[in-house]
Formats: structure tokens, sequence, C-alpha cells
């Protein structure tokens, strides 16, 4: 009998990470045309940009430990809050300096909150049936790349940048209210610890001495470099695909592009979780090289209509399917690998 697969945690996890998705490329998307807006060079623009990511960086190294030591729930409630926070602020930044240091603290309430929401979700996944529920879960995150910037961009086209940005608000409220919905108390070692004058002294003492391993899990470090180097084409069409497709004049094409993306992931992210489990990695993992490879290399060369739908079919398959199953292997090898090393680079 097969193991259920949708259940309450699984459906909060989902919104939360949707909403959480949503927010990073809604705003990433259109963040380098409000940038430039302000007389700014487009490298200020890619940095405006990109200092979320290194926010991200931060507080994912910390969270890890974090979570450990202070329970999951907790630490995904007290980082959402920050995100939500930050998502506030954008309305009052009116220069540049101001963006980027708001965009720093959102990054750090993002890159906990989205560890502590992989985790709670990829713990309480039946195990038989581990890779198709993997599959469905991370189209929580897949939707959310496809169709965030296709929002952010009709948000931006009729309300600006403040649209954009209280869009941003609502959407990272919804993360706070859906994991304060999640019962963590049978999947969280926390509360399985045994409260012991004893063992609360051993435990401190084990977090308090530094260990590189505590920061970065060996095994996690090929696939993270797979990832991250997968990275690189994807990340830089999505945030400069606007300027892109002025440059090409190519913008009403271009408002294509994400929803052909969504459309194909709903089909291959479920089957390709199905196939790895029962062909195993590699089964998946080269074809979605290769059609990253190939989709990212026709739309520098050519772009054109056709180039664009091929693209986005291309990285739906590539990047967007490889997401989900490098995660599968990841979460194979250690818990541990998912809280440190893994998720520094996935959604960069």
């Amino acid at each position: 009998m097969n193991e259920k697969i949708v259940t309450k945690n699984f459906v909060c996890t989902f919104i939360a990470q949707f909403s959480l998705a949503l927010v990073m490329y809604t705003l990433m998307s259109t963040i380098t045309e409000y940038v430039t807006a302000f007389g700014a060079t487009a490298a200020i623009a890619g940095l405006v940009s990109g200092i979320y990511v290194v926010g991200g960086l931060f507080s994912r190294m910390y969270s890890g430990n974090a979570m450990e030591k202070y329970g999951w729930k907790k630490i995904v409630i007290i980082f959402g809050i920050i995100h939500f926070t930050a998502s506030c602020l954008y309305i009052f930044a009116n220069n540049v300096v101001l963006l980027l240091i708001i965009r720093f603290i959102h990054g750090i309430g993002f890159g906990a909150t989205m560890n502590a929401i992989m985790i709670i979700a990829m713990s309480g996944l039946p195990k038989s049936r581990y890779g198709e529920a993997t599959g469905y879960f991370m189209m929580s995150t897949s939707l959310g790349v496809a169709i965030g910037p296709f929002v952010g961009g009709l948000i931006y086209d009729n309300f600006g940048g403040n649209g954009c940005f209280a869009a941003a608000m609502i959407f990272s409220f919804f993360i706070v209210i859906s994991m304060s919905m999640v019962d963590t108390k049978n999947l969280d070692p926390w509360y399985q610890k045994v409260k012991t004058t004893d063992d609360q002294a051993q435990n401190s003492n084990t977090i308090k001495r530094f260990s590189i391993d505590r920061f970065i899990e060996i095994k996690a470090i090929p696939i993270s470099l797979c990832i991250f180097c997968l990275c690189f084409g994807y990340a830089a069409l999505m945030s400069f695909y606007r300027l892109y497709a002025q440059y090409t004049n190519l913008t009403n094409e271009f408002k294509y592009f994400f929803l052909i993306y969504a459309a194909m992931l709903i089909v291959s992210r479920p089957v390709a979780g199905k196939l790895q489990d029962k062909l195993g990695d590699n089964a998946v993992c080269y074809p979605c090289i290769l059609a990253q490879v190939v989709g990212i290399t026709l739309i520098a060369w050519k772009p054109c209509m056709i180039t664009i739908v091929i693209c986005a079919l291309f990285g739906a398959l590539g990047y967007g399917t490889l997401n989900s199953t490098l995660n599968v292997i990841v979460n194979r090898q250690s818990v541990s690998a998912t809280l440190k090393l893994y998720h520094i680079p996935v959604k960069n």
C-alpha cells in the first residue's frame, strides 16, 4: 500500500515554499529595472539583486546549527518574521544604499526560512515514494520560479515598484501563517532530546566547539557544485530578462516564457520523480543537464519566439526538474547536508 504524500504538513510547507519563491522571483525579476530608474548602472542593479543571495548565504550557514539548538519551528517562525519585516521596508527605500541594506536583511530572512521549510518538508515525506514526493513538493519552488517573474512583470508594468513590494509583503505574510500551522513534534529531534542537566551541558559544549563540518557537509559538495554551475545561466536570464527583452525587441514574446516554463514543470516534475525512483539518478540527471545547456545556448545565440519557447521548455526540463532530482540525492546522503551546504547555491 502506497504511503500518503499529501498531508497537512505537506500542504502548509508547499504553500510556504511557493510563497517564498514568489517573493524572491517577483522582486528579483523587476528589481534591476527599478534600480536603473534611479540612474544606477547595470552593474549596480546586479549588485542590488545579488546581495539578497549574499544575505541568504550567511543565514543558511547559521540556520542549520540554530535549528539543532532551538528547534525547527522556532527558527522558521523567527526568520519568517524577519523576512516579512524586510518586505515591509522596501517602500521606504528612496536610494540605492538603503535598498542594498534592506535587500541584505531580506536575504538573511529568506535563507534561514527556506532552509527550515525544506528540512521540515523533506523529513515528512514518505520514504517509499521519496523521489515522487520530492518532485511534487519541489513544484512549489519551481512554480514560484516560473510564475514569480510573470507576476512581477505584470505588477511592475501596471503599478510600478511599490506594487511589487506590496505583493512581496502579502506573500511573506502567507509564509508565517502557513508555517505556524505546521506540526514538527514527530519530526524534529529537538523535541526528542532527554531534558536532563547532563545532556544539556553536553549539548551546549558540542555547539560551542568549532568544527568546519558543522557548516560544510563534504558529501554535498559535488552536487552543490553541479547545481551552482547550472544556476548561472538561469539566474542571469531571470534577473535581466526584462532588460534583455527590451534590447532584443522581444518584450511581448518574453511574456510567455514563464507561463510555458510553469506548464512544462507541472508535467515533468512528477514524471521525473517516478523515473528516478525506478531507473536511478543518472537516468534523470544527464538528460536534464543537456536540456539546460541547449535551452540557454539557443536563447543567447538567436533570440526569437521559437528559441524563447524552446528555452522555456528545456529550462523546465533542465534547471527546474534537476532541482528536485538533486534534492533527492543529497537528502538520501545526509539530513545535515540539506541543512548546511546544498541550499546555498540552489536558488541563486
